[in-house]
């Protein structure tokens, strides 16, 4: 397969799984491209989100303890049910990190990550935003649809609530970092905006950004990372990453040339052949320890640089 018609198809698949293409077009359409119904499938295939394919950690590995829980949402809002993932260790009170997931819900992919950040020494919860509905559905097509019907200001304001929960918990040091992909992304840049202060840090891989206007409001270090090729989101990131950059103290874009998305779940993300970010934070702050998680390493394998984190806060 040449790189124009694998960018096309991409391109095509991205209209279908964020921008409500109907699957019939989006079919016809990839028909047309590959030069049959059969090629189209076989296309399909090669650029779909596989996340279970995308583990790495072991949901049954011994070194952590794993489950679920529930976390209350804003104020006359039902609970939401969330994947935990903490390490067996003992250790001191550890920082957390909450993971929030794309438009498929919470899937394998985003309670691997979870498991990867425990390994790292945080406690990692990863929340079902399809809670109120009932909980993300396993058929992905459904679960996109419900990720489309979610009011955005509700799930938000879910969201600060959680930061407050777990910052207050007892076995925690008070400091939560927060790292999302696709929606997960932009919901990281809307809380940053919504929650001020009470966010420690964030890491948003991709997602529209919020109103350039907004970013007065965000208090937290961010760690934005936008593919090269991903012009619909780019179109975004420009106006809002110098205006977030001014307000959070040590805020950082992050681009990726020749990238259409980094996240781990599918072969189109380019992952093995696009350069990594072009800066990495303190591996002590909970998302750069993200970045390093969902690049499939450790924390020793972040390169030390400016920490994420403001001083006096360590995590």
């Amino acid at each position: 397969m040449d790189d124009q018609l694998r960018q096309q198809a991409i391109e095509l698949y991205d209209r279908f799984t964020h921008d409500g293409m109907e699957r019939r077009d989006f079919f016809a359409a990839m028909t047309r491209l590959a030069g049959g119904a059969a090629a189209a499938n076989l296309l399909i295939g090669s650029i779909a989100a596989s996340p279970a394919a995308a583990a790495i950690v072991p949901a049954d590995d011994k070194r952590l303890r794993t489950g679920m829980t529930s976390l209350r949402g804003a104020a006359g809002q039902d609970a939401y049910k969330v994947y935990f993932a903490e390490p067996r260790a003992r250790a001191a009170k550890r920082g957390t990190v909450i993971v929030i997931h794309e438009n498929r819900g919470l899937n394998e992919h985003t309670r691997d990550v979870a498991r990867r950040l425990a390994l790292a020494g945080f406690y990692a919860v990863a929340p079902d935003f399809l809670s109120p509905s009932g909980g993300t559905p396993a058929n992905e097509d459904a679960a996109r649809t419900a990720i489309g019907k979610l009011d955005l200001g509700t799930a938000t304001a879910a969201g600060v609530a959680m930061l407050d929960q777990l910052r207050a918990r007892k076995s925690g040091n008070g400091h939560v970092g927060m790292v999302g992909f696709c929606w997960g992304g932009a919901y990281v840049n809307r809380v940053a905006v919504a929650a001020g202060a009470k966010l420690t840090a964030g890491v948003a891989y991709y997602g529209p950004a919020p109103d350039p206007a907004e970013a007065r409001r965000v208090a937290a270090p961010l760690m934005l990372h936008y593919a090269g090729l991903d012009d619909r989101v780019n179109a975004t990131g420009r106006p809002w990453s110098p205006r977030s950059r001014r307000r959070a103290r040590k805020s950082r874009p992050s681009p990726m040339p020749g990238s259409t998305t980094r996240s781990t779940t599918t072969p189109r993300s380019n992952a093995m052949t696009s350069p990594p970010p072009t800066w990495r934070g303190d591996a002590r702050s909970p998302s750069s320890r993200a970045t390093c998680a969902e690049q499939e390493k450790g924390p020793g394998d972040c390169s030390p640089g400016p920490s994420l984190v403001r001083p006096g806060q360590p995590l």
